[in-house]
């Protein structure tokens, strides 16, 4: 795995895929940045802002470059199986943007495809990058909490953002896109423990009125074999005006020793401007007041990114370089979370419990 140098393609141009290529354009040992987007003008542009060496519509071409021996995918969410298991195929690492799809069958054939050809690739669950979660999970391995009988989570955030989303992809609910953060993150948690039955009930008005199959709220409660038992809810449907700029949550986790709790609504960062704040997600939406470190990506601040994202994107060049052990998502790990998002729609849908085989 280690290498001395980095040849970086990335596959998407959108928002995170322009985060992504600017963080690798930083980083000191790539040499070498691809760039593809279907929209070739939208390529040929973040080109030019970061000195990227190749730009192209062409995804394969930016892939199979003989420069580049890394691939980041940040298509949205419904493109992302032909392009990683043309990475995959070609035997060129792969980090790829959450959830791993938005089915079990494409997960499925990405999972294949690395196994066939035995190269590795990683799914982006940014959360795990974050200060206070990768503490949460270093107190979990030491065993100071001693058996997790129990979590419980939501997430808050505007409709604004969320129709970003769904108009990227009308298929990526709050559930699969965003909620999936905290099942990564409670099934990381419960690290071997297998979840077994999934309960959900959901709400929908704001989204839906707009003609997207999507509900504001979901609330689900999942249980795990040794008898834990996690309740997750989100509200992506929040006024436009609110001040998040990304996700607000709130995450418990009660062991039979002892409780970890984990405020990130970010209340505590606030700003007030008459001049009004650029959205970092939501083009030309400014708002007066600002919980400043709801972003859930990464910040520019001080000539740099800083975030969950800088820090996993970092972290994924260091191990390509170095061989060193990442906490990265893994193909297995990035399953079980699509396959329990998935159960928490359906059990949303029908009003049935669903048995996770």
């Amino acid at each position: 795995m280690s290498r001395k140098s980095l040849g970086v393609a990335v596959i998407g141009c959108g928002r995170i895929g322009t985060l992504r290529a600017n963080l690798a354009s930083r980083y000191p040992a790539v040499n070498f940045i691809a760039l593809s987007d279907a929209e070739q003008h939208r390529a040929d542009i973040l080109a030019q802002q970061i000195g990227a060496n190749f730009s192209t519509n062409n995804n394969l071409e930016a892939i199979n470059h003989p420069e580049v021996n890394t691939v980041i995918v940040s298509t949205p969410e419904h493109d992302h199986r032909e392009a990683i298991i043309q990475a995959l195929e070609a035997g060129k690492p792969v980090l790829i943007e959450k959830p791993i799809a938005l089915t079990l069958e494409d997960a499925d054939a990405i999972i294949n495809a690395s196994s066939s050809t035995g190269t590795e690739f990683r799914v982006g669950y940014s959360r795990r990058h974050e200060r206070r979660w990768m503490l949460a999970k270093e107190q979990l391995l030491q065993n100071r909490l001693g058996e997790v009988i129990g979590i419980q989570s939501r997430v808050y955030n505007t409709r604004a953002q969320m129709l970003q989303i769904l108009e990227r992809s009308p298929k990526a609910t709050p559930v699969l896109d965003v909620l999936t953060y905290y099942v990564d993150m409670a099934c990381w948690y419960l690290e071997g423990i297998q979840p077994i039955e999934v309960v959900a009930r959901s709400h929908g008005k704001v989204f839906r009125n707009l003609g997207y199959e999507a509900d504001d709220v979901t609330w689900a409660i999942i249980t795990f074999e040794n008898g834990a038992i996690v309740n997750l809810g989100i509200c992506y449907a929040l006024p436009s005006k609110y001040p998040s700029i990304g996700q607000s949550s709130r995450f418990e986790i009660l062991g039979d020793e002892g409780v970890i709790l984990l405020d990130a609504d970010n209340k505590d960062s606030l700003l007030y401007t008459d001049n009004g704040a650029p959205h970092t997600y939501v083009p030309d939406h400014n708002i007066n007041l600002m919980f400043m470190q709801t972003t859930s990506a990464a910040d520019f601040a001080v000539g740099d990114f800083w975030g969950a994202l800088a820090n996993e994107s970092r972290s994924w060049f260091d191990h390509l370089l170095t061989g060193q052990q990442i906490p990265h998502a893994t193909p297995e790990e990035a399953r079980l979370t699509l396959k329990v998002t998935l159960a928490i729609e359906e059990a949303s849908r029908t009003s049935q419990t669903v048995v996770l085989s």
